[in-house]
């Protein structure tokens, strides 16, 4: 087996299955396996995977467990010799995954790979490739300062405007949205860390992979699509949203806040807090 391909999925059911059709054209020749789990998925999802992909490993859960668990449900399952984390509302172009993996076998070096990712509107999304979410890259993310100075490096730590969306290039953390990685990595560095319900379990992943030695690419040489908003995070928002923000919380006091003062420390976590009850707040309003 040389491709797994690992979904969690969650009432994501018409885009899910336009995500399963591109894959044979996205893989070509390679042998690969397709492994999902789903979240307690109410729109039909399971009789159209039983209907129709009866070929896939079907792993059911009776309550919606995020996506960190989940997916190491599916990744311990996996037989291939490389993992691909692919989200359900994804649409893989022909031939990008066997250019990937094609990629990985030329660079040894490199442990993890993720393509160039549009969304439904044709623009690049700029979270596919990412810098470490340090204080200062998180303040300036958060505040839309990289959004007005895209090419200022000093405004654009976290989400790396100031690269050429066209250029292949080492960095710190990809989006797990269609992360490509060896199986070596998994067995160097583990599962994910299953302390992030969803979020940041990606940048945790990448990050951990670096601190072993492996590179991590983003490679646009491959462009596919991703439809944001649909089933998943999207069928709960206000857990969504609180979850977000406690990803944060919890990638920089597991990986970062003994660099800072105590006081430091605290005055991040109250804003950190703040901007979560306030974006809490503006969704109830808009609703």
């Amino acid at each position: 087996m040389t491709i797994s391909i690992c979904i969690v999925t969650l009432d994501a059911g018409k885009l899910l299955k336009k995500c399963l059709d591109s894959i044979p054209a996205a893989l070509g020749n390679l042998s690969y396996e397709i492994i999902i789990v789903d979240n307690h998925s109410r729109d039909g999802t399971l009789k159209m995977l039983q209907e129709h992909y009866s070929h896939i490993t079907l792993i059911q859960n009776r309550v919606n467990k995020g996506y960190t668990r989940p997916m190491n449900q599916a990744l311990s399952q996996a037989k291939g010799a490389y993992l691909l984390q692919l989200n359900p509302d994804t649409e893989l172009s022909p031939g990008s995954i066997k250019s990937l993996y094609e990629y990985l076998q030329g660079n040894p070096d490199v442990g993890i790979c993720e393509p160039r990712i549009i969304g439904d509107d044709g623009h690049f999304q700029r979270s596919t490739r990412r810098g470490i979410a340090t204080p200062w890259a998180t303040i300036t993310y958060f505040l839309g300062l990289s959004t007005f100075f895209p090419n200022n490096p000093d405004m654009t730590q976290y989400r790396l405007e100031h690269l050429d969306e066209y250029a292949l290039s080492e960095v710190d953390g990809v989006s797990g949205t269609c992360m490509l990685f060896r199986r070596a990595v998994l067995n160097d560095i583990g599962y994910l860390d299953e302390r992030y319900f969803a979020y940041q379990e990606d940048s945790d992943y990448c990050l951990r992979a670096k601190e072993k030695g492996w590179k991590i690419v983003y490679n646009p040489v491959v462009t596919i699509s991703h439809s944001r908003g649909h089933g998943g995070s999207g069928t709960q928002p206000m857990r969504s949203i609180f979850e977000w923000h406690r990803s944060y919380y919890y990638f920089y006091y597991k990986h970062l806040a003994a660099d800072y003062p105590l006081v430091f420390n605290w005055t991040y976590t109250v804003m950190m807090a703040g901007k979560l009850i306030l974006t809490e707040l503006k969704h109830v309003i808009r609703r």
